[in-house]
């Protein structure tokens, strides 16, 4: 009988004992940055406890991030609804059945008056998972904040402005790539000047990971993305050691213990190198800074408690690994949205990770082990061998184009879904392990009647706002739309004349069309 061969998920054979001593002499905070990106990681300051939250109203996640603020969250994460994400107003007949059900809905600068309502901007972090629409959330977002005087200076966060993983996983776009690019690159350049301490954009490993790729595929993937959006900045003439600093990432973080763990430091070492082959020389250039979250695919709708435990050994992956700001999914999210029961606990988690397990003592504690260095190695071995192909084809924007990324993603989902029907991997309470379920009753349910409320608002900002300003402003972006000058302060003033997220989409719609 053949011996049982043990793999990772990205199939990377894992051996019985790793006894080869590490050949790694670096330091966390020096390049390339295996180790961290800073000298003290956790000992200085813990993670950012960001909870993502949105849905329904403005009103309504406008109370649960006031809620989570009193629990410990360190900085807040926006869900927006699909129509919001897609360019549509509630009152769109694409957003019927869809308004507030996956994230909160905002249609002008008014519902961002709303969700903020007693929230200093200047005090908080805010990071907004919005992607198409980046450019317009972002305007509204300055516009309350210069409502409220805050230093532009001075406020951060982060826009997910992601396309390209749009593109090749979830589906959220709406213009043609070129113009695509072009929105991301005028809000690096207009961040840098403006807001130069916004993260501008979040590439997104998350998503790729969500539609069922290897970690290798998402950590290949995400940093070709990444290397697209560096050659698109430095072709619009940006220096890469002002805008490179203000590129995070955001990946996902899966249930192998171990190989999470080894694909963060990879991802940093390969970015380091990455950046600085392309020009980058100031070390804060060359560092890879992300965001995690756990895997929501992982969750389980069978025996929901189960997922506490898997959220836990997620988290603590990502923790271990060197994340620097942490979002923990509520248990019952394989259901409905989270109840406020379920983000405690998951605020909870993060909480008793960083102060009562004594991982955050010392920094990279894993460094050294044979396992880990070898499987850090190993795991960018494999993931360089797919940023080869890529290149090969012309970079990313190219290998989406020819389905490469797609495919390649669809088969590892293929085989990952083949792997859980024949047993061949476990499922704790799903495929093993089982009981007789019970119907779930405490569940959060979107009632349906908010888009009528939405619309509501809509009719009366409409009626109350200066429409000869937003109408005029609304023809001034059309026209410089159709040329090359930098967008978002044309975005801005549209938004501040209180034209809709639909109205400004729409705009951008007649000159660049439909993807």
């Amino acid at each position: 009988m053949a011996e049982k061969k043990f793999t990772t998920t990205s199939g990377i054979e894992i051996k019985t004992v790793y006894t080869q001593p590490s050949s790694m002499d670096e330091l966390p905070g020096e390049f390339p940055f295996t180790r961290g990106i800073q000298k003290d990681m956790y000992r200085g300051k813990a993670w950012t406890m960001r909870q993502y939250a949105g849905f329904s109203t403005a009103e309504e996640s406008n109370k649960r991030y006031h809620y989570l603020l009193s629990q410990g969250t360190t900085g807040l994460s926006v869900a927006f609804d699909l129509p919001t994400q897609i360019g549509y107003d509630s009152d769109h007949e694409l957003a019927e059945g869809e308004v507030g059900k996956v994230g909160v809905a905002i249609d002008s600068l008014k519902d961002i008056e709303i969700l903020f309502d007693g929230i200093a901007l200047k005090d908080i972090t805010t990071s907004m998972t919005i992607n198409a629409t980046a450019p317009i959330l972002l305007a509204m977002y300055i516009a309350l904040a210069k409502k409220q005087g805050a230093d532009l200076q001075q406020i951060s966060g982060t826009i997910q402005n992601d396309i390209l993983k749009e593109y090749a996983a979830r589906g959220t776009y709406i213009y043609p790539p070129a113009p695509s690019m072009r929105l991301i690159t005028d809000v690096f350049e207009y961040c840098s000047q403006e807001v130069p301490k916004w993260n501008t954009i979040s590439i997104s490993g998350y998503h790729i990971r969500e539609a069922g790729s290897t970690a290798v595929q998402e950590l290949a993937f995400t940093l070709a993305n990444g290397k697209a959006y560096l050659k698109a900045a430095l072709n619009k003439g940006l220096d890469i050691n002002v805008f490179a600093k203000r590129l995070s990432f955001f990946f996902n973080c899966h249930n192998n213990f171990f190989e999470e763990i080894a694909k963060f430091r990879a991802a940093r070492r390969m970015w380091a190198h990455i950046t600085k082959q392309l020009g980058a020389t100031d070390a804060g250039a060359q560092k890879l800074r992300f965001h995690t979250q756990t895997g929501g695919s992982t969750l389980t709708a069978q025996q929901p408690l189960n997922n506490i435990i898997r959220v836990s050994n997620q988290a603590l992956a990502a923790v271990l690994g060197g994340t620097q700001s942490l979002h923990t999914n509520g248990y019952d999210e394989a259901l409905s949205l989270p109840t406020e029961a379920a983000a405690k606990i998951a605020l909870r988690t993060q909480q008793i990770i960083a102060f009562e397990s004594g991982v955050t003592d010392t920094v990279d504690p894993l460094a050294g082990s044979y396992f880990i260095e070898a499987l850090t190695d190993e795991i960018e071995a494999a993931a360089q061998l797919y940023i080869d192909r890529i290149d090969a084809m012309g970079g990313a924007v190219k290998a989406i184009e020819q389905d490469y990324i797609q495919q390649e993603i669809a088969a590892s989902a293929y085989q990952y879904q083949n792997d859980i029907e024949s047993g061949e991997k476990i499922l704790v309470g799903v495929n093993r392990f089982t009981q007789p379920e019970e119907a779930a009753t405490n569940v959060f349910r979107v009632d349906d009647a908010i888009r009528k409320m939405q619309i509501e608002k809509i009719v009366m900002l409409k009626n109350s706002r200066d429409n000869k300003a937003v109408n005029n402003s609304l023809q001034e972006l059309k026209q410089a739309a159709t040329g090359t000058q930098n967008l978002m302060p044309l975005i801005l003033t549209a938004v501040e004349h209180y034209a809709t997220l639909g109205e400004i989409a729409d705009t951008l719609r007649h000159v660049f069309g439909e993807y």
